[in-house]
């Protein structure tokens, strides 16, 4: 799902890179997280972790 070009969409509909732009800044650079919960016909839900800087 994170991989540059995945789509569910039709071809030339959609580049896929959403998830795997948020996947490199968030995960890769920041070293944070993304945790994904899908449920088949009701949604999908994406929850990022940033720390605090107290």
């Amino acid at each position: 799902m994170f991989d540059p070009f995945f789509t569910t969409k039709a071809p030339g509909k959609d580049t896929g890179f959403r998830l795997s732009i948020s996947y490199q800044i968030i995960v890769e650079k920041h070293h944070n997280q993304i945790k994904c919960s899908s449920k088949p016909g009701e949604g999908t839900e994406f929850l990022i972790e940033i720390p605090s800087s107290n």
